[in-house]
């Protein structure tokens, strides 16, 4: 075992955007306790002009390099020159591709950046932000009918970024609070998408509405002590809307420890199971029980 580091440099080397490095550099990352990882990002390297400005980069704070590029002439110089230097470098799809080469039984087209093109799936993605922001905080109620997902729940309890996270998969996600006293909109009482809530702890809820008043109103204690942010007020709120939901046998998810992440991937799974057993019902069997509390 080498002697711990308290801190690396990391460059992450890509013939694209870079997105896929990143997001595996930062998954690692966390896995080591008191570890600062200082990512080095190189995006978009696709001449030896580029690359050798990569390499000096290498040479002036070594550490690990992580790599996604196509062209064999890059990748082997990078490789040769990581090894002069002393740093480890690995392509970090090549075990991927191969599996899927041997599998599929056809070479890969070896094209920089080509999940990045404009096909549908793009303008699906660009249609869903739209969507998003038209029909965030309950508006434009008169066409919830085309969301893929409906998310509801009280104030601040996270819907927004998280449709704007699922908007990026190119889901349609509309946001409804559930607000006291205020009726949902008429086309929730038989919802032809998932409908899920959303909740959150109340002291935490609390916490993030005093922040976001402290925001707004900078300056004006008085503003800070409404029903909006009184403990007691808002943990009625919240019963009242997992009761809401309980009723309506809309799935309900605590986001109080879940990231936007978490949040979106629970809701994904979510929609699965509410197409899987709106599917069963059409053929007219009897559905699949759902661990996941789907409808």
């Amino acid at each position: 075992m080498p002697q711990s580091r308290a801190q690396i440099d990391l460059h992450l080397v890509s013939d694209a955007t870079g997105e896929t490095l990143n997001s595996l550099a930062r998954a690692c990352l966390v896995q080591f306790e008191g570890v600062k990882g200082v990512q080095h990002r190189w995006s978009l390297i696709r001449s030896r002009f580029q690359l050798d400005r990569v390499i000096e980069g290498i040479r002036a704070e070594p550490g690990p390099v992580l790599y996604t590029m196509i062209d064999k002439s890059l990748r082997a110089t990078l490789e040769a020159a990581c090894q002069q230097i002393g740093v480890p470098c690995l392509s970090v799809l090549d075990p991927v591709l191969s599996m899927l080469e041997g599998f599929i039984g056809q070479n890969m087209a070896r094209k920089p950046g080509r999940q990045y093109v404009l096909d549908a799936d793009y303008f699906q993605r660009i249609d869903a932000m739209h969507y998003v922001l038209a029909h965030d905080d309950g508006q434009a109620a008169v066409s919830i009918a085309a969301a893929d997902v409906v998310l509801v729940g009280v104030s601040r309890s996270s819907k927004t970024p998280t449709c704007f996270y699922l908007a990026n998969r190119g889901i349609k996600a509309a946001n409804v609070p559930i607000v006291p006293g205020a009726p949902l909109p008429g086309i929730l009482d038989d919802p032809p998408m998932p409908v899920i809530g959303l909740t959150i702890d109340p002291d935490r809820l609390v916490e993030i509405r005093r922040h976001r008043l402290t925001l707004i109103t900078p300056g004006v204690p008085t503003a800070r002590e409404t029903s909006y942010v009184d403990p007691a007020k808002v943990r009625e709120e919240l019963l009242a809307a997992k009761r809401l939901c309980v009723a309506r046998r809309w799935p309900v998810i605590d986001v109080t420890r879940r990231s936007i992440e978490e949040t979106a991937a629970t809701v994904l799974q979510l929609m699965e199971s509410w197409r899987r057993a709106r599917a069963e019902r059409t053929a007219g069997t009897p559905p699949t029980p759902s661990p996941t509390g789907a409808p």
